[in-house]
């Protein structure tokens, strides 16, 4: 049971595919174990941050932060990405020949197994812990198992620790081979550090006329494996030994299913400086423990000797730190990435307004046309789901007022990136004839402007080269004047316009051009002023941006803020916010979820919200920076064929006990939700016997029988709970299901058996709502915190198991 802990020095913890892993397994203290905790106490508590706490050896100073000497410097500091693994190593067991996925050898020992590698050669040994085979002009060298394995239906993995230089070699080469009977015939993968090939071979007479070659990468093609399943060979690479790509595919050969194989790791080289190749771990299987970023590195001592303890926590440490989120119409412009972004969203008292685009761009100014007039920020009641207020134009006339202007600069008019503009604006107005936003260059040859014709239609009006201004009217609506928020949003690469998420027209004969960087907000030039209010003005590449999906999507931010989108569609929009790239969703129960347009909550507290209205969970993936969300129906009545495991109740540790008391009882549920109705449901015979145990909920439900059908499906499972197992403590080391054990996790399942004669049943199977783990040499102690599964089994009409009358007749929801 090899522990792997791996550093990603340099790294960032948000781009996992971008680390590149350091080993540091030997530095952990293993007597005093690794710590890991995950998940809830319980289904009714919130899951946790995950956190990770070990010893590490630092005897040589390399994990002292600051530390110039030490091999790690500079990235020894808080932040950094780790990873811990268990790797499951195989034995042989009953007689030859063996699966070769029973080839086993984790190389900690430091001497050569020779019952397992009885042929080593060429100066091969094991140096801190791992096989390391010269790769040396001196002659060939390498490792070679027995002929006693069999590859159909096995397989054979490794990790390629180290691969060798080049050297200056002219040819050189380090395989992992499965070799049948004939020489020269045999399956492999070999790397060539002279072209940086690594390649997935089918060799007959020591060639493969067509051979699978890819640029090898230390991160990508860390572990390599070859698999034979049902006629078919795999070549597959891995990044963590976890997770699996398919490089190659190939009918097996006939020797595969007929003949015992050797494995064999070969070396060779022509010319230049020597080197050597590593390779650890053959045979193991991996099962990640955690994924997160190491706090700080404090540096202990005991005597002379020195130590770090650290402690680590999941991505929900990075999610915690995050700005809150402005409005969701807000964080939908800035996923874009726009050019620049003025939400005009500044206090009362502001007298310019700021980009917030991120490319530092300057801030517009008040600017005076005339005289008299005003321009108040904050004064006006911005678009609706945004809960923000927006600036109120207010002129004298069309000349005399105040409106907003700012010369973006130089790096505006680069081309070729910003030759073509998106613009993007929110305006509310009763008057005619004014601009909302305009742009030149600075000398004014070139122009562009968005505004409201006299008619009270949209039009763009531009000129080139100093010429006069060409008006192109935009088929679109003629009440764009009658004083409720629009949104447009104007394409100059496609001549296309949006207006209220809709296309109004496409393919305007606009011409285009490129420097335009002096920008003019309600107004344009001291003249057409604005009257009335303008929000949330961007301007975008079209080279970045996609302007269709833009102006739907930032319509429905600003006028709904999504209101009845998905539950899994609105976790996936706030994960994006967060700058998460996916969510791995489990379960098909999604109810339409209300809005959270308006700012000011952190993302952690906005998924939270949809984690509570959809009783759901929510957590981090413990093999990689991302985020899984299950809904409540992936716990319905669970097949007990998809137990993870089944333990003996004699197998498991001391401390074992069954509860039943009033933690968990809920027999009123006063509910609401954003607009709607509050309504209560009780349990009147758990009233009767226990009093009243209320619960007050407010749900993000977009209809009042969603949020009553949540508060039945709280009642019922919560009115008396039955007796229950609620820590379940398991030695897993020892278990011959070890594997299984590890892959229990947040929601699955499993039974304890053969209770004691004092129990109420004989058995009782548990639902895992998550654990604490330490692991020591020859040990893997699981504290599961668990809770019934039947608390969320569901009627299934004239089913023996879910029709049982006040028992499992819960309607689901």
């Amino acid at each position: 049971m090899p522990l792997i802990v791996e550093m990603g020095w340099g790294g960032l913890v948000q781009y996992p595919s971008t680390i590149t892993w350091t080993d540091i397994s030997r530095r952990t203290d293993m007597g005093r174990g690794v710590t890991i905790t995950r998940g809830a106490s319980d289904e009714r508590s919130e899951t946790q941050p995950g956190t990770a706490t070990l010893r590490l050896d630092n005897a040589d100073g390399a994990l002292t932060p600051g530390n110039p000497s030490s091999p790690y410097y500079p990235y020894v500091r808080r932040g950094a990405p780790i990873r811990i693994s268990v790797a499951v190593m195989p034995a042989p067991t009953g007689s030859a020949p063996y699966p070769l996925e029973m080839l086993g050898d984790d190389f900690d020992d430091d001497r050569v197994d020779t019952t397992l590698w009885p042929t080593n050669y060429g100066g091969a040994t094991e140096v801190d812990g791992r096989a390391r085979i010269p790769v040396s002009t001196s002659g060939n060298a390498g490792y070679q198992s027995a002929r006693q394995w069999t590859l159909a239906g096995s397989q054979i993995t490794a990790r390629l620790a180290k691969a060798p230089a080049a050297g200056g070699s002219s040819s050189a080469y380090a395989s992992m081979t499965v070799s049948s009977t004939t020489a020269g015939t045999r399956l492999g993968w070999r790397y060539n550090p002279v072209t940086g090939q690594l390649t997935a071979e089918n060799q007959v007479g020591y060639s493969d006329a067509t051979p699978v070659s890819l640029t090898y990468s230390p991160i990508s093609h860390a572990w390599l494996r070859i698999r034979e399943t049902s006629g078919t060979v795999y070549w597959e690479t891995s990044g963590d030994g976890f997770g699996w790509t398919v490089r190659r595919t190939l009918a097996a050969p006939a020797w595969v299913a007929a003949q015992q194989v050797t494995v064999e790791f070969p070396t060779t080289r022509t010319g230049g400086a020597s080197d050597y190749v590593e390779w650890d771990l053959v045979g193991a299987t991996v099962r990640p423990r955690f994924y997160g970023m190491v706090n700080e590195f404090p540096v202990d001592w005991e005597g002379l000797t020195s130590y770090v303890s650290i402690t680590c926590t999941d991505l929900f440490k990075r999610l915690n730190k995050l700005p809150v989120l402005r409005s969701m119409l807000a964080q939908e412009i800035l996923a874009q990435a726009p050019m620049v972004y003025y939400p005009l969203a500044e206090d009362d008292d502001a007298t310019s307004a700021g980009d917030i685009g991120g490319y530092g761009a300057p801030a517009l100014a008040i600017t005076q046309a005339g005289s008299g007039g005003t321009l108040t920020m904050s004064a006006a009641s911005g678009p609706a789901e945004t809960g923000e207020q927006a600036p109120l134009f207010t002129p004298s006339t069309a000349t005399q007022g105040k409106y907003l202007s700012v010369d973006l600069g130089p790096q505006f008019e680069d081309p070729p990136m910003y030759q073509y503009l998106c613009f993007e604006a929110w305006f509310q107005t009763t008057t005619t004839g004014r601009c909302i936003l305009g742009v030149h260059t600075p000398d004014r040859a070139d122009q562009h402007l968005l505004s409201i014709a006299a008619g009270g239609g949209l039009q763009i009006e531009w000129a080139m080269e100093g010429g006069p201004l060409t008006t192109e009217a935009v088929s679109s609506p003629t009440t764009l004047a009658d004083g409720n928020w629009h949104h447009v949003v104007y394409d100059q690469r496609e001549g296309k316009v949006w207006i209220d998420g809709a296309l109004v027209d496409s393919g305007l004969a606009v011409s285009r051009r490129w420097g335009e960087r002096v920008l003019h907000v309600g107004g344009y030039r001291n003249t057409r002023l604005w009257a009335g209010s303008i929000a949330h003005v961007a301007i975008h590449s079209t080279l970045s941006v996609s302007a269709g999906p833009t102006a739907v999507g930032h319509w429905t931010a600003g006028t709904t803020g999504y209101a009845g989108e998905a539950a899994d569609e609105r976790v996936q929009r706030l994960a994006g916010y967060a700058g998460l790239p996916s969510v791995t969703v489990w379960g098909s129960t999604h109810d339409p979820i209300a809005s959270q347009g308006p700012g000011g909550s952190s993302v952690v507290a906005r998924l939270r919200e949809v984690e509570a209205t959809e009783s759901g969970r929510l957590f981090a993936e413990r093999d990689w920076y991302g985020l899984a969300y299950q809904s409540r129906d992936v716990r319905y009545n669970p097949d007990p064929m998809s137990e993870t495991f089944t333990i003996d109740y004699a197998d498991l540790e001391p401390g074992i006990s069954i509860a039943d008391d009033d933690q968990k009882l809920v027999n009123v549920a006063d509910v609401n939700r954003p607009g709607g109705a509050s309504q209560r449901v009780t349990a009147p015979a758990s009233i009767l016997a226990f009093g009243e145990y209320e619960q007050n909920l407010s749900m993000l439900k977009t209809s009042d029988n969603s949020v009553l059908d949540a508060a039945y499906w709280l009642v019922s499972r919560y009115a008396n709970p039955a007796p229950e197992l609620r820590e379940v403590p398991v030695e897993a080391y020892t278990m011959p299901n070890y594997l299984d054990i590890l892959d229990a996790d947040i929601s699955t399942y499993f039974s304890v058996t053969n209770l004691p004669a004092q129990a109420p049943a004989p058995w009782m199977r548990v639902t895992v709502e998550g654990y604490t783990e330490t692991i020591k040499e020859r040990s893997h102690l699981f504290q599961f915190h668990t809770s019934a599964t039947n608390n969320d089994s569901v009627w299934v009409l004239d089913d023996a198991t879910y029709s049982v009358l006040d028992f499992t007749t819960r309607l689901a929801y």
